[in-house]
């Protein structure tokens, strides 16, 4: 196993989904808007406990970089795409295991003995999702991690990396390092924003990343973020804010940078450097109301199917339209799942 190479290694924070339906009571009584993720604070500690005791929960295996990594394992060839993150050694991570095995993802968890796995309270109102999430074992990822017999020669052999947004909460310098590296090797350096409260609050962290990054992907909440925090004239004009990413400065200026928008059941933009002010728009196929169970990891299945078309070597536009075909699929099952046996989606 130690000698097998994966084109994609994807790095971020593995949780596990502890999702509700019917939240409406716990958007009242915790302050949380009904589309949004954040990072508990002290007054929302006790709704893990509450939801488990006062609701029916459903658990899935979550984190938003692991989650897009199981969707490109599922697109792609076995044993093409790799993911690390840092967990406890409990039953919550074996649950995340099971999952990732499922998918064909291949895992190299740092495992933090005496430590509880991250967990995100999920509460469903409708097509809205809104995560309340609490790192745990998380947030003591450690770059050394990456230098490990284990893990650096899957650094060393990936063509493409994808770092969810929520990790620069707490690793900004190992995704700074890890995006350097890509850069000056000329692989490709793929970032989610991955909430608003990234954009806003984390800021200087995603301006330290940006230059070495090939790819972002985001949605529309998080690029009108993005578009507040950095004094841009119009917080809704998906395609001009994609454009201000997309020109911003860049240290491999080889390949040009490609930033992607999604915005649910609206089109989606795609703007490249290479063309600014050529801004593509693709629309997104209708899924019957009666048929979307919940939209609990619909982005992280589109940035799932996109990298693996990509690293598949699909054109732009076919990655985009394969992100659409795996975010259709998400919002059909519970939680970010997809069907089983493997439906072709490449």
């Amino acid at each position: 196993m130690a000698s097998q190479t994966y084109k994609l290694f994807c790095i971020g924070n593995p949780l596990l989904d502890v999702q509700v339906t019917n939240g409406e009571e716990l958007l009242k009584k915790y302050d949380l808007k009904a589309n949004d993720a954040i990072l508990a604070e002290e007054k929302h500690m006790s709704i893990y406990d509450e939801i488990v005791k006062n609701y029916k929960v459903t658990y899935v295996a979550g984190g938003a970089s692991q989650n897009a990594a199981r969707g490109a394992a599922y697109v792609l060839p076995p044993d093409s795409v790799v993911y690390t993150g840092c967990v406890g050694d409990d039953d919550l991570a074996e649950q995340l295991r099971a999952a990732n095995k499922r998918e064909g993802l291949r895992e190299v968890y740092l495992v933090k003995p005496g430590q509880r796995t991250g967990a995100c309270a999920v509460v469903l109102t409708g097509h809205h999702r809104s995560l309340v999430t609490t790192l745990q074992a998380a947030e003591m990822f450690e770059q050394s991690h990456l230098s490990s017999p284990t893990v650096a020669p899957l650094v060393d052999a990936a063509n493409v990396f994808y770092v969810e947004g929520f990790f620069l909460t707490h690793g900004a310098s190992i995704v700074l390092e890890l995006s350097k590296k890509a850069s000056a090797a000329s692989k490709v350096f793929a970032l989610n924003f991955s909430a608003p409260f990234i954009p806003q609050f984390f800021g200087t962290q995603l301006k330290s990343v940006l230059p070495y990054c090939d790819i972002i992907i985001g949605n529309e909440t998080e690029a009108e973020a993005y578009a507040a925090a950095n004094g841009l004239p119009d917080t809704k004009d998906l395609a001009a804010i994609a454009k201000a990413v997309a020109i911003s400065p860049k240290s491999n200026t080889s390949r040009p940078r490609v930033v992607i928008f999604t915005h649910g059941a609206e089109s989606t933009i795609l703007v490249s450097s290479a063309e600014p002010d050529s801004p593509k728009v693709f629309k997104v196929s209708a899924i019957d109301d009666k048929l979307i169970v919940d939209t609990n990891g619909a982005g992280d299945a589109f940035a799932g199917g996109f990298l693996g078309a990509y690293v598949a070597g699909k054109s732009l536009d076919e990655c985009v339209e394969v992100g659409h075909k795996m975010g259709a699929m998400c919002v059909q099952l519970v939680g970010p799942q997809f069907p089983w046996p493997k439906v072709s989606v490449l």
